[in-house]
C-alpha cells in the first residue's frame, strides 16, 4: 500500500481524507491504514490487534470510532501551515530534520478520532506507549464529568498532602506551574483543570500500557512514587476494568495462576 505525493509530504487531515476509503476493519470500533510501509501479519498482530485487544471495554466504547494510520514519518507542520490543520502536522515519506520531527498526531470529532502514528525508526515499546497515549489523550478529553471528578478529588488529596513527582513530563510541568501560580491548589481554576486532565491522561497511558505489556516504571527525581501512584491505578482500574483474561497488578497474576493449578 502506497501513497505518494509530490513534495513527499501531504497533511495529517488531507491524508485521513484520502485514505478513508481504504480502512480496513481491526473490531467494531477500530479500523487501520498503512501506507509505504513493508507490514507483515505479525507486524500487524503486534502494531495494531494486540494493542487494541487490550483496551478496557469500557473505555473502548466511549471514544468515537477510531482510525488509526500507520506512516513512515511525522512533521511539525511550519507556523503558517500550522494554523490552516488542526493537527499541526505533515505526514511525511522522507525523514525530517530532528527538530522538526515528531511522533503522533491526531484530529478528534463529535463523530471520528484520527490516531496517526510513525513508525519507522521506531522500537515497538515505544510505538505501544505513544498509541496509547494517544488514546488516553482522546479519553481524558471527552472524559464524563462524574469519573473525572473522582480523579480530581484523588489529585486534590495529592497537592494538599505535599505529594511530590508526577508520572510523565507534561502533568509535571503543569503541576509545578500549578504550584507556583495557586495558593490554594485545589481551587477548580483554568489551571487545575489543565493539570487534572493531563496527570489522567499520562497516568491513564500508564495503565492502559501495562495491560497491553510487562513494562516498568523509570524512578527519576520527578517520579511520583509508587504507593501514589499505587492508588491513581487502582481508581483507574475501578473505572475501566481490563478485558477478560488481562491482569494490572502483581497479585492478580498470581491469583491467576493459583486459579489454574
Amino acid at each position: 500500500m502506497s501513497l505518494h505525493s509530490d513534495q513527499g509530504k501531504v497533511s495529517v487531515e488531507a491524508f485521513a481524507q484520502q485514505m478513508r476509503s481504504q480502512m480496513i476493519p481491526l473490531s467494531n470500533r477500530f479500523s487501520y491504514f498503512f501506507t509505504a510501509l513493508p507490514m507483515t501479519e505479525d507486524d500487524v498482530k503486534e502494531y495494531l490487534e494486540e494493542p487494541v485487544a487490550a483496551l478496557p471495554p469500557g473505555l473502548a466504547s466511549s471514544l468515537p470510532a477510531a482510525s488509526v494510520f500507520l506512516v513512515p514519518y511525522l512533521e511539525r507542520a511550519g507556523n503558517r501551515t500550522a494554523q490552516t490543520h488542526k493537527s499541526g502536522a505533515l505526514v511525511s515519506f522522507e525523514k525530517p530534520d530532528e527538530k522538526s520531527q515528531i511522533w503522533s498526531a491526531k484530529l478528534v470529532t463529535d463523530d471520528e478520532a484520527v490516531l496517526v502514528l510513525a513508525v519507522k525508526d521506531l522500537e515497538v515499546a515505544d510505538y505501544h506507549y505513544r498509541f496509547y497515549h494517544l488514546v488516553a489523550e482522546i479519553a481524558s478529553e471527552l472524559c464524563p464529568d462524574r469519573p473525572l471528578e473522582e480523579f480530581r478529588t484523588l489529585l486534590r488529596e495529592e497537592l494538599n498532602g505535599g505529594v511530590h513527582g508526577e508520572v510523565d513530563d507534561q502533568s509535571w510541568q503543569l503541576k509545578q506551574a500549578l504550584l507556583r501560580r495557586q495558593g490554594r491548589v485545589g481551587r477548580r481554576t483554568k489551571g487545575f483543570e489543565r493539570y487534572a486532565r493531563q496527570a489522567l491522561a499520562d497516568t491513564l497511558t500508564l495503565y492502559l500500557h501495562g495491560i497491553c505489556c510487562d513494562i516498568d516504571v523509570d524512578t527519576g527525581p520527578r517520579q511520583i512514587a509508587s504507593r501514589h501512584l499505587r492508588r491513581r491505578l487502582e481508581l483507574l482500574h475501578s473505572m475501566f476494568p481490563p478485558p477478560e483474561g488481562y491482569v494490572v497488578f502483581p497479585e492478580e497474576l498470581n491469583h491467576a495462576d493459583e486459579r489454574r493449578k
